[in-house]
Parts: structure tokens; sequence; C-alpha cells
């Protein structure tokens, strides 16, 4: 599928409806724009969800390891 696009002078590039449909494209999803050999290349970027740690959270971690290490051990000396 090909589409001639249009960029405004502020650099903006509209998709038209059958692209993003295609491609499953929601408003507000990150795209990777990469310079290649052919031109602009422009594709969706994957993106995961991260969770930053604090410190009663770490401690939750800690605390499980340790019951973990617990019942290993007792398994072990079975």
């Amino acid at each position: 599928m090909r589409a001639t696009l249009t960029m405004t002078d502020r650099g903006v590039v509209t998709l038209p409806a059958r692209l993003r449909k295609a491609l499953a494209l929601k408003p507000d999803e990150p795209l990777i724009a990469e310079v290649t050999a052919q031109g602009l290349l422009l594709r969706p970027a994957v993106t995961l969800p991260i969770e930053v740690y604090d410190a009663a959270r770490l401690a939750e971690f800690e605390s499980e390891e340790a019951d973990l290490a617990k019942v290993l051990a007792r398994k072990k000396r079975r």
C-alpha cells in the first residue's frame, strides 16, 4: 500500500486513515522515523511498560526471596 503525504512547514505529516487502519495505529502511539538507503522508513515503535520499585517494594521482594530460600533449603534436606 502506498500513499502520497504532504509535510507542513512545521514538519507535521498526516497519515491517511486507510494507512492508519491497515497498520492498526492509534492516536498518540509512538512511531520511529529512520533514514534508509531507500529513503524515509516510518514504523510503529514497540514500547514495554516498566515498573520503578520503591524501597517498600524492594523489601517485599527480599522477604519473598528469603521465604523461598527457606522452602528450598527444607526440600534439599529431605
